[in-house]
């Protein structure tokens, strides 16, 4: 529905700042309602939320695609947002099955799983449109709720019905109480830099290289399927072989590199290494940044704490594209790659005092 959005709501409003309103609506709500439904899944069940949040998700699609009024649209994102909100409880009902060794691998197929539906689902909205601008709303009320209906039957409960004791014999439990805070930090600061670099590199391609629409599209698709290779395919071995913190470590070093690169990009080689490598961090950092968060929560607040961390992502992704297109527009072209290449690093001195893995069996606050 994203690319189709602004375009319907022309047929509502002329006013781009309500079109934008509009738009960043969903981010709010889902910073509100993250840590809210995070509880609530903590408290009845992962499965209770999941479901509703696609009903939930097929109510708010169906109403901004049978929508009559600018109200009713902003209703439908407000709840599509809210539904939105679930995606912490999805985070850890993965968690909740997966065993210590694995947490990071499922946790990066979701993840992939998640790419998969950003580059398709563009697609599938395209060509929705061709029957009128909101019939991509209506097929994606349909999706929805044919999966919420498959989720009640097949869907299992995860939550676990007795505390999981989580061990870690090199720091007691309430300094993990700090550290989960400190990671939550570290997730809004490089999400910022990230969501910088996506609101801001259509006008960077445009201005640089001459891009067209189709042409940053083109990109944007194969910035996608990377990231699904890297998260799907790429993050296990990685963390196998260094372990999460030092995986976080090497996605947030691959970032400053690429930020660097790509903030003095002037020919088509140094564009492409600076994607690749931009993406290759992103891919590598995200899942194993979530499993970390996952793995220092208690069994009986997971679902909370990935709720707090879902809402510092969704308040970078408001904050990211404001600061990096006021950058670009009144400093320079480059520079909201610099400025991400330093969050980056700010980023990287955040790991300082993480410590290492948590292994199922001992307290984590």
């Amino acid at each position: 529905m994203l690319p189709i959005l602004p375009l319907y709501a022309e047929d509502f409003t002329s006013s781009k700042v309500t079109i934008g309103l509009l738009v960043a609506v969903f981010s709010v709500m889902q910073l509100v309602f993250a840590p809210i439904l995070g509880r609530v899944s903590d408290r009845y069940g992962r499965k209770p939320v999941l479901v509703l949040s696609l009903a939930g998700t097929a109510v708010g699609s169906l109403l901004m695609g049978l929508a009559p009024s600018l109200w009713m649209l902003f209703l439908g994102r407000i709840i599509d947002g809210i539904s939105g909100g679930s995606v912490s409880t999805a985070h850890a009902a993965v968690t909740d099955m997966a065993a210590p060794g694995q947490r990071t691998r499922l946790i990066g197929l979701l993840s992939a799983a998640f790419g998969v539906g950003f580059v398709i689902g563009p697609a599938i909205g395209g060509l929705a449109a061709l029957g009128g601008r909101h019939v991509p709303f209506l097929v994606a009320a349909a999706i929805a709720g044919i999966n919420a209906l498959v989720a009640i039957r097949r869907l299992p409960e995860t939550r676990p019905t007795r505390p999981v004791v989580v061990e870690q014999p090199s720091a007691p439990p309430l300094p993990l109480l700090g550290t989960v805070r400190r990671l939550i930090l570290l997730v809004f600061v490089a999400t910022t830099a990230f969501t910088a670099f996506e609101a801001t590199f259509a006008l960077f391609g445009q201005r640089e290289f001459d891009l067209t629409l189709a042409g940053t599209s083109a990109v944007f698709v194969a910035i996608g399927f990377s990231l699904v290779f890297f998260q799907g395919g790429m993050v296990h071995p990685v963390v196998a072989r260094f372990g999460e913190l030092g995986t976080v470590r090497a996605g947030l070093v691959l970032n400053v590199a690429g930020f660097l690169l790509l903030a003095g990009a002037h020919d088509w080689l140094r564009l492409a290494l600076a994607l690749v490598l931009i993406t290759a961090g992103q891919g590598l950092l995200s899942p194993a940044l979530t499993s970390m968060v996952a793995g220092r929560a208690r069994a009986d607040r997971r679902g909370s704490v990935l709720g707090v961390q879902q809402s510092a992502s969704a308040l970078a992704r408001v904050a990211g594209p404001i600061l990096g297109t006021f950058l670009f527009g009144h400093v320079s072209v480059g520079a909201p790659y610099a400025v991400g290449a330093v969050l980056a690093l700010v980023a990287v001195g955040l790991t300082a005092g993480v410590g290492g893995e948590v292994r199922e069996g001992v307290t984590a606050g």
